[in-house]
């Protein structure tokens, strides 16, 4: 499975372009509006797909991701809906990588070792889980390791150079460079900025480089790419998606159309962010 994502950043970097990263929260607004959405993903221009697994306490993340959250839980998702997604999706793709992304405590409660083995079952690639530092990674990374599925760590503007190497010690997959300090779904950080630290990043791993939160257009997304091995949004394609909601928060005809249309943009934008760079 870590060979999957391997080999979509080696496929990516002969086309020389970095990647899109699309986020979506498993189970928004309902779980078979949500699949029929992770499997339109790859072919509206996503090469790797996070899915979110929901958590009735989301710390770090902004009010529409929070929103996202609650409407699933009100629809009955769980972490074992997640991860029958995740097998659903892969019926019918077998080449696009899977991040399962979230907090630690549905994991804990569900039972590393059995979470694990249906994780694996399922075809994830990898985990972000937001709230279990590298000092804990004999919690839950080092068993997903073992397992054959990376464990991808988040790196920040606060992160300096005494941290991260910690932070990047048994980090694989991809490391995700949170382009700016507080919640998600913040403004567009400083692209000039992002440059210098996925530079210095770098200079510590030979691992792909991808930035998130606060990209919402295929400008941005361009901006961003200049520089990364990855665009990584997620609020934008959550807010598109709640747009398009009915007043008890019900898909709609427009519910997948409205996430695919931006997520092509989007990916306009990064498939010509390496030729606007060297312009």
């Amino acid at each position: 499975m870590t060979a999957r994502m391997d080999q979509c950043f080696a496929a990516l970097a002969q086309e020389g372009r970095p990647a899109l990263v699309t986020y979506f929260m498993g189970g928004d607004p309902d779980y078979d509006t949500s699949l029929t959405l992770m499997k339109a993903l790859p072919d509206a221009g996503a090469d790797i797909i996070e899915l979110g697994m929901c958590f009735s306490d989301p710390m770090a993340d902004g009010p529409a991701i929070q929103a996202a959250g609650l409407r699933a839980l009100k629809k009955g998702q769980t972490l074992v809906k997640t991860l029958q997604m995740a097998r659903d999706f892969r019926q019918g793709n077998s080449d696009t990588p899977i991040v399962m992304m979230g907090y630690y405590n549905p994991i804990y409660v569900y039972g590393v070792e059995r979470f694990l083995q249906d994780a694996v079952a399922a075809g994830i690639d990898g985990l972000i889980v937001v709230d279990l530092p590298p000092e804990m990674d004999d919690e839950l990374c080092i068993p997903a390791l073992e397992k054959g599925i990376s464990f991808i760590r988040l790196a920040t503007p606060t992160t300096d150079d005494k941290r991260l190497p910690k932070v990047l010690q048994n980090t694989s997959g991809f490391v995700y460079y949170v382009s700016m300090t507080g919640i998600t779904g913040s403004a567009l950080p400083d692209t000039d900025k992002v440059g210098a630290a996925v530079s210095r990043i770098k200079a510590h791993t030979d691992l792909p480089i991808c930035v998130g939160f606060g990209v919402k257009t295929k400008e941005h997304a361009q901006a961003i790419g200049a520089s990364a091995d990855g665009v990584v949004v997620g609020t934008a394609l959550v807010n598109a998606l709640a747009a398009s909601l009915d007043g008890n928060d019900g898909a709609t005809r427009d519910t997948v159309a409205n996430v695919c249309d931006l997520v092509r943009s989007l990916a306009s934008g990064v498939r010509s962010a390496r030729l606007a760079a060297a312009e």
